[in-house]
């Protein structure tokens, strides 16, 4: 009998990854396309939905050319992003609103003031914020007309970039998401595993056309003729948000570990023992449904993460963020100063909008590396920031971080990291563990347990605890100031 190969899709914010995974964990094959996002307007940021679908097909083909043998799909995604397309013609009626995107943050806060953000927490686990999809869904009600018009006629499809793949592959035959995707809409009830009505009712948008929620381990669905350069009849045997299938991918399966996802944005994720309410500024979301049933998590999500390094990159004129770390390793220290890339506000624990990116304490002597090294310091102390709420909402110490993600790459933003959590980070040997997780989950479906990603390198704590916990000091003041920041 010939090993199983499962195509694991990493549909994600900067680029669309296909790798070819067979069940020893080995890739036999790779491909990546990278793609655009765009600011029209201060705090907006779209992406174009026919590029994505375009992405992965041409990812597939690529991987198709070197082989044909492809037993199952699995489906890793960016999370939180909306797609809305005409159901007739599978025609995307407007941008995809990213989920970095904060146009709805005046319409979130009205809901915030009107007092519904305590039924949408107990709901969804979710705070009320325009990282989710809800307000978005509400906020193209409001300005597409072609929406409304959909609606009415019952052809108006909206959901996340999984479920956008997943009518494409098929052919339009499946409109469906998975429970993970589901949870971070702020639209679903993580207690009856359905889309809500009510929670429809309060956003202004409307649930009945939002995709059929199943386990992340279903048989979703199998590709038509045409649609990619795979045969048709291919299973999508799993579909997972990014951030879930790396918890899945560094063969976490019960509480007391977490995970960091070092990206575009950054996701701090660790089990429950079930459905959690955080106090310390996370959100309660659902890892994944298996055949073990539905596992909970808490999660903390930095809006700016490793952005942050090729924005100040940018502004320094150089080519890219591993110069800007070449830069940075020059100084020993940052010389007292401080970067904030609240870039596009402050998400987790914070969840200020108004939060805009400052850099803090530069004096005659300050160097362009000083601003390099703080650049990375302030990536490093985002993830402390969400470690320490995650610690307190969970009551215990977690022991280690496991790190993944592009960013998870560069050695001296592990040392940093570790330095100022005291404690062991370990990361993964492949960047992409989100496709190696979902593609475990593939296996398992399939019958086979695949083992998980192992550690490719750990990084214990150099930094003496006096000089992190002064650090960390200075760090908070700088919070302090980005947070007191407003816009005119």
């Amino acid at each position: 009998m010939s090993a199983l190969r499962v195509l694991a899709i990493d549909q994600g914010t900067t680029n669309t990854k296909a790798l070819l995974i067979d069940e020893a964990g080995q890739v036999l094959a790779r491909a990546s396309v990278p793609l655009t996002t765009s600011y029209p307007q201060p705090g907006w940021a779209e992406q174009s939905a026919a590029d994505i679908w375009a992405s992965v097909q041409t990812v597939i083909a690529r991987v198709a050319a070197e082989t044909s043998a492809i037993d199952a799909i699995a489906i890793a995604n960016q999370r939180e992003t909306l797609v809305l397309w005409d159901s007739e013609t599978s025609e995307p009626i407007c941008p995809a609103i990213i989920w970095q995107c904060r146009r709805t943050a005046d319409a979130s806060a009205a809901l915030i003031a009107a007092g519904h953000d305590p039924a949408v927490v107990a709901a969804t686990g979710l705070g009320i914020n325009p990282l989710f999809p809800a307000s978005k869904l509400a906020w193209v009600m409001n300005n597409v007309p072609a929406a409304r018009d959909l609606h009415a006629r019952g052809q108006l499809r909206a959901g996340t970039v999984d479920s956008w793949l997943l009518w494409n592959l098929t052919g339009g035959a499946v409109f469906a998401t998975d429970h993970s995707n589901a949870s971070r809409t702020q639209l679903f009830d993580t207690a009856s595993l359905e889309f809500s009505a009510g929670l429809g009712e309060i956003f202004g948008a409307p649930v009945d056309c939002l995709p059929t929620p199943r386990p992340s381990d279903s048989r979703f669905g199998e590709t038509a003729a045409g649609t990619t350069a795979l045969r048709s009849g291919t299973p999508v045997l799993a579909i997972m948000g990014d951030s879930h299938a790396a918890l899945y991918g560094h063969g976490i399966r019960k509480p007391g570990a977490v995970k960091a996802t070092y990206g575009t944005g950054s996701s701090l994720m660790t089990l429950t023992q079930g459905r959690t309410t955080s106090r310390h500024g996370l959100s309660g979301t659902i890892a994944w449904t298996d055949r073990n049933g539905t596992a909970y998590a808490l999660e903390g999500n930095i809006t700016v993460s490793a952005q942050a390094a090729a924005f100040m990159a940018r502004l320094l004129g150089m080519p890219d963020a591993a110069a800007l770390s070449a830069l940075a390793e020059t100084v020993l220290d940052a010389d007292g100063v401080t970067f904030v890339p609240a870039l596009a506000g402050l998400g987790a624990p914070y969840w200020n909008d108004a939060a805009q990116g400052t850099i803090g304490g530069m004096t005659h002597s300050t160097r362009p590396a000083h601003l390099a090294r703080a650049t990375f310091e302030g990536i490093a102390h985002q993830i402390a920031d969400v470690l320490e709420a995650m610690e307190n909402d969970i009551g215990q110490r977690l022991a280690a971080l496991n790190a993944d993600g592009g960013a998870s790459g560069n050695s001296f933003l592990m040392q940093l990291q570790a330095d100022l959590i005291q404690r062991p980070v370990h990361a993964a040997r492949a960047e992409e563990i989100g496709a190696f997780g979902v593609a475990a989950m593939a296996m398992t479906s399939m019958g086979h347990d695949q083992s998980p990603t192992t550690t490719a390198r750990s990084f214990v704590p150099a930094m003496p605890p006096p000089t992190r916990d002064a650090a960390r000091a200075l760090w908070a003041r700088a919070i302090r100031q980005a947070s007191a920041t407003r816009h005119e």
